[in-house]
């Protein structure tokens, strides 16, 4: 059943090794592949269609969509929508449409991130989607019926994954500290119990962080020669360290506006780059950075440079036509034309 292509061991990370070769070994989402529910059957039968999996980071998007892969025995293409284009889709699909002619095998292409790509973008799924070339699954963190187009959610079943249970957590970090072939078990480590309630707590639903932080911890340990404990000190000092990451809901969010703004009054260009950059690669929503401009423009240059409105205004719309990551540098020139404005 388990294809080894499609699960490399070498060289890569503990959350990477340690996902689930079986629905046997997948931890949570029992709501939609527990017995007789829809995904789980849909996968035992190996017979999943184009489908759409929303949930937040480390629930198991990626790795439910390798397991449709392997259960039904298709290619797995992955695709990045926050960093590749539609030229990279179109590739994807002449390699398809050989694939299934001279193979006879169908292919999977995991669009990750799909909500980065513009409603033009999208759409050009479609047609491929329609006629079976290839089994969209696309993986999305927003609300899909704010972030997708019509066209395409009537033509991809939409599965709501939710964050793991500290349960959850706890027996994915067991696991990896026994498994001898593809985690941590060779090392000898142990968890402290109150270490590991840490780690479920403050993964908040998260596998891959709660795994990152075992991982960062066993490489520390295996530096120093310690002794072969993961401590609460250890374990938090390991979340610190490898995951203080932007929090798009938190108050880093809004200090990095902040930031961003006061740059713009300023004039400080390249602080301005830098902000917006910034929040760019930590996964802010490109079209709400838009509109913040937009209020810049209106809020923090008025009428002092009355073409400033419209020079952001165009750089919305070009980012709409233009999606990721073309249009994120009509979002830089505007924010630099805001930055030298009277």
């Amino acid at each position: 059943m388990t294809d080894p292509t499609l699960f490399q061991r070498s060289a890569e990370p503990l959350a990477a090794r340690m996902r689930p070769r079986t629905l046997v070994d997948f931890l949570g989402q029992e709501h939609i592949l527990g017995p007789g529910k829809a995904l789980g059957e849909l996968i035992r039968r190996g017979d999943v269609g184009s489908c759409l999996f929303w949930g937040p980071p480390g629930s198991g998007k990626t790795t439910l969509a390798l397991l449709i892969a392997n259960y039904t025995k298709r290619h797995f293409e992955p695709f990045s929508a926050a960093t590749e284009g539609v030229g990279r889709v179109r590739e994807i699909i002449a390699q398809a449409e050989e694939r299934l002619q001279y193979e006879g095998r169908g292919t999977i292409l995991f669009c990750d991130e799909i909500h980065r790509f513009n409603r033009a973008q999208q759409d050009a799924f479609l047609p491929w989607v329609e006629n079976g070339v290839v089994t969209l699954i696309g993986a999305t963190t927003e609300n899909p019926s704010f972030e997708l187009t019509g066209a395409l959610l009537s033509r991809c079943r939409v599965f709501v994954l939710e964050p793991l249970r500290p349960d959850h957590i706890m027996m994915l970090v067991r696991r990896a500290l026994e498994d001898r072939e593809h985690g941590l078990g060779n090392m000898g480590l142990h968890i402290d119990e109150d270490a590991l309630a840490m780690l479920a707590r403050e993964s908040d639903g998260d596998a891959r962080r709660a795994l990152q932080a075992v991982d960062a911890a066993a490489e520390y340990l295996a530096g120093t020669g310690g002794p072969p404990a993961l401590t609460v000190a250890l374990i938090a000092d390991a979340l610190q360290k490898r995951f203080a990451k932007y929090d798009k809901s938190g108050d880093q969010h809004y200090d990095l506006i902040s930031a961003l703004h006061k740059a713009v009054r300023g004039s400080d260009v390249e602080g301005s780059l830098y902000w917006l950059a910034r929040m760019l690669a930590g996964g802010e929503d490109p079209l709400y950075l838009a509109r913040r401009i937009v209020r810049i423009a209106v809020e923090d240059v008025g009428l002092a440079d009355p073409r400033a409105l419209s020079v952001a205004l165009a750089a919305k719309d070009a980012y709409h036509f233009l999606g990721t990551p073309e249009g994120e540098l009509a979002l830089a020139e505007a924010i630099v034309y805001l930055a030298t404005a009277p």
